[in-house]
């Protein structure tokens, strides 16, 4: 017995590109059940941009924390936690202009990666 979803999109990619912004599971459900069986260019324009910003984003969370929790243990110097803050601001503010891209229903790359990411990601 096969469930088949129906996810009623406008068809152009634009809501595939606004759920494919909120998380890995919303970037999944866009991917699986949205976009897999109807293909649009702005939705595999979005997915590509937002899988490789949250490729990007997790590798800099962890890669900050171990080397902030390093330098702040051996340095004791607890204020440099405020540059974790201010690329967590940095991607948030990235986010936010991809977001408004994909509402927009533009393929408005994401500064510094979204380009990028065309090239990396050319099969999905």
């Amino acid at each position: 017995m096969e469930t088949k979803h129906n996810f009623s999109t406008s068809g152009d990619g634009k809501t595939v590109g606004i759920v494919s912004y909120f998380t890995i599971i919303g970037w999944l459900i866009a991917y699986f059940a949205m976009h897999k069986d109807n293909k649009t260019e702005l939705g595999s324009y979005q997915l590509r941009q937002t899988l490789l910003f949250a490729i990007v984003s997790t590798v800099l969370g962890w890669g900050l924390s171990i080397l902030l929790t390093i330098l702040i243990v051996s340095t004791g110097i607890g204020s440099l936690g405020i540059i974790a803050t201010i690329v967590q601001i940095g991607l948030f503010v990235l986010w936010i202009i991809g977001l408004i891209g994909a509402i927009n229903g533009q393929k408005k790359p994401i500064p510094l990666i979204g380009e990028k990411a065309q090239t990396l990601f050319p099969s999905i």
